[in-house]
């Protein structure tokens, strides 16, 4: 295995430590007689160890050394996977020729036979790993998406009956579906690397919720839908700030479009209060990617003494550099200016004569978001019709007159009316059933 391994060019870069290239190492100690026969079963057997956690981890089923190889080739970031990422492969491109050497290496290792090496060390797991059927397939014990990708492609690849073949399956990938994390994932933190700057962290299994899952408030829905709509096509677009009570579904529409548009290349990047001022860092390694990104702020806001919204207007609109066209910024918050002004902000006997220049300031941020969308609080009927709609969806039957007043005695003692009070009340319910 280290023979095809070491002839890799594009995809030599692939860490030491991963599955294959320790697979391939304990073959090279074999040939080189460096291991006993005790020492490699052990090692075989940890890597076969891995698998199966990466099995679990993704939910890979089938082929798992298959499914593992696609993984790899899918989520092995390269200049070469990038660019047919932003415009797929170039006909007759110089670099298809190392591209085909490689994907010729992982072709055979598609096919690798395993056999001599179980004979050799009197073991037998590689057949079981090549028909596992996992016990649990269940999806929240995995990311659906990598799962669907890879149980989706690597069948493909493992029935390529040439290396053309193989290269056109993978860049055709590369140019629907993308590479890397951001290929496979939907959402994703930022984690402060210290002197490195930042990095990304994905989201397993965002909330799979759909803005019909929010009842009411189709006026909103729509112009969120209409903007975002329109960024994911490319045409311009604006930044959004969702402003209202709390409880009202404003975070819910926002992971809801996302879901809605991931498959047209929309991916969600969430962001907090005090990482503003690696907001440049963060637009700069996504920016030439070929997705749409929504840089997500919950729950916005900034007390009197706070300054961290000066690097928010920076970027949002002033800055040096042009916000990219594949970048937009999404907001919520419980206030509609985003900045608490106080009796001093407005006083005029203040002893500060730029006061009113300063709370100038700080209220113009919100005017840097193009849409604005304001939730408010249902009113009681359109609370009652919330609580109907998640009581039917979760299968509870109650007479409507017991359910409202239910409901109603609910949200008097636990927060008033909202669609997060009636997602509240429905869980007591279903918690009360199953006791």
């Amino acid at each position: 295995m280290y023979r095809q391994t070491s002839k890799l060019i594009i995809y030599g870069a692939i860490p030491q430590d991963s599955i294959l290239m320790q697979m391939a190492d304990i073959y090279r100690q074999a040939d080189e007689g460096r291991t006993s026969d005790a020492v490699m079963t052990e090692e075989v057997y940890t890597q076969v160890r891995h698998l199966l956690e990466t099995a679990t981890k993704y939910g890979f089923d089938g082929n798992l050394w298959q499914n593992y190889l696609t993984f790899l080739l899918i989520s092995t970031e390269t200049p070469f996977s990038i660019t047919c990422e932003k415009k797929g492969a170039t006909e007759g491109a110089s670099v298809n020729v190392f591209a085909k050497n490689d994907f010729d290496v992982f072709r055979s290792l598609f096919h690798y036979d395993f056999g001599p090496l179980e004979k050799k060390l009197g073991i037998s797991c590689f057949g079981l790993l090549e028909n596992y059927h996992a016990i649990d397939k269940s999806e929240k014990l995995f990311n659906r998406n990598v799962s669907d990708r890879v149980r989706e492609l690597s069948p493909k690849l493992a029935a390529a009956e040439s290396t053309d073949e193989f290269f056109d399956l993978v860049t055709e990938f590369y140019r629907h579906y993308g590479v890397g994390m951001f290929g496979l994932h939907k959402a994703f933190r930022v984690l402060s690397d210290g002197e490195k700057g930042v990095r990304f962290h994905a989201i397993n299994n965002m909330e799979t919720v759909h803005l019909s899952d929010l009842v009411g408030y189709e006026r909103q829905k729509a112009k969120l839908i209409e903007n975002t709509k329109a960024f994911v096509e490319g045409r311009k677009a604006n930044n959004c700030l969702l402003y209202g009570d709390m409880g009202t579904g404003k975070s819910t529409s926002i992971k809801a479009i996302v879901n809605e548009y991931y498959d047209k290349g929309l991916r969600m990047i969430e962001i907090y209060k005090h990482q503003f001022k690696d907001l440049s860092d963060v637009i700069a390694q996504i920016k030439t990617r070929n997705y749409r990104f929504i840089i997500y702020m919950d729950d916005l806001s900034f007390e009197e003494n706070e300054t961290e919204y000066k690097f928010l207007k920076a970027v949002i609109e002033g800055g040096v550099e042009t916000r990219p066209d594949n970048i937009l910024i999404y907001a919520t918050s419980n206030r509609r200016h985003l900045v608490k002004e106080t009796w001093n902000d407005r006083s005029d006997i203040d002893q500060d004569l730029h006061r009113s220049e300063t709370m100038e300031e700080k209220l113009s941020l919100v005017s840097r978001f193009g849409v604005t969308i304001n939730y408010s609080k249902p009113t009681q009927n359109e609370y009652f019709d919330i609580v109907d709609h998640l009581a039917a969806k979760n299968g509870i039957s109650m007479k409507p007159d017991d359910l409202h007043m239910e409901a109603h005695r609910w949200e008097m003692s636990h927060g008033g009316l909202s669609g997060r009070t009636a997602q509240q009340f429905i869980n007591h319910l279903l918690s009360a059933q199953e006791g």
